[in-house]
């Protein structure tokens, strides 16, 4: 029976590379992916050490030409994609500036990349899930990027105001509706997750939860039965609020 195949951006490390590891662990064959080719073997090698089937790819998704590269490379030895987990992300806002004062460059910076490098990725990549009998697309981004969250005084984020990034991840969740909503009647399935507050370089070191408990929701997501759901916002099996 021939394995899945699964690629992951952002997946030398963090949240990515254990959700690589438990996608391969699940009997995938995953595509690591990192901005840095030696980045990405070395997070190969560790996996193949395990016993797990990896391969190594290139992949700055905020580089159309990265982009073009990759999918062709993907297309030209797999001739399909079943799973994409668009993981990779960045924050750029500054901590000592209110939502008014962020630079421009800061909040271009941040959506080439959570936004629009996401969207590129997934049309580039598109045909080939298409080729698929159970495609899965899984959107990781944030309750940070939950619009309920934020306009709830009571919620525990209603202070956690990083514009650039916040926002990146609502414009990502509505991009998972209509996109979701594009492929309906398919077997491919788009859903976003929330990983959590996860001990990461973005995050820090003092987050709750660790990198391996913070890619559960993605590998949730992205092994989905052919009766589970789509165009939904996710984290460990909960629905979360737009």
């Amino acid at each position: 029976m021939t394995k899945r195949i699964a690629l992951i951006t952002g997946a030398n490390k963090g949240i990515g590379l254990e959700t690589a590891r438990q996608l391969a662990q699940a009997g995938h064959r995953v595509i690591v992916t990192a901005r840095q080719l030696d980045a990405a073997r070395q997070a190969v090698a560790a996996l193949t050490a395990e016993g797990l089937e990896a391969e190594a790819l290139a992949l700055d998704i905020a580089d159309s030409a990265s982009i073009a590269a990759a999918a062709a490379d993907i297309g030209h030895r797999h001739g399909r994609l079943d799973v994409l987990v668009n993981n990779a992300g960045i924050m750029r806002d500054a901590p000592d500036r209110t939502p008014s004062q962020q630079s421009l460059a800061a909040w271009r910076e941040t959506f080439d990349t959570n936004l629009f490098g996401a969207i590129e990725l997934t049309d580039a990549l598109l045909p080939l899930l298409k080729q698929s009998d159970a495609g899965r697309i899984v959107n990781v981004s944030s309750l940070l990027g939950s619009m309920a969250t934020h306009i709830d005084p009571n919620s525990p984020f209603y202070h956690v105001k990083i514009p650039a990034y916040n926002i990146s991840k609502t414009a990502l969740n509505a991009w998972t509706i209509h996109l979701a909503y594009e492929l309906r009647g398919t077997a491919i399935k788009v859903n976003a997750a929330n990983p959590g507050f996860v001990k990461t370089d973005l995050h820090g070191m003092d987050a709750p939860m660790s990198p391996a408990e913070g890619a559960r929701t993605s590998v949730q997501l992205a092994t989905l039965p052919s009766d589970g759901p789509t165009g939904s916002f996710f984290h460990e099996g909960a629905v979360l609020p737009w």
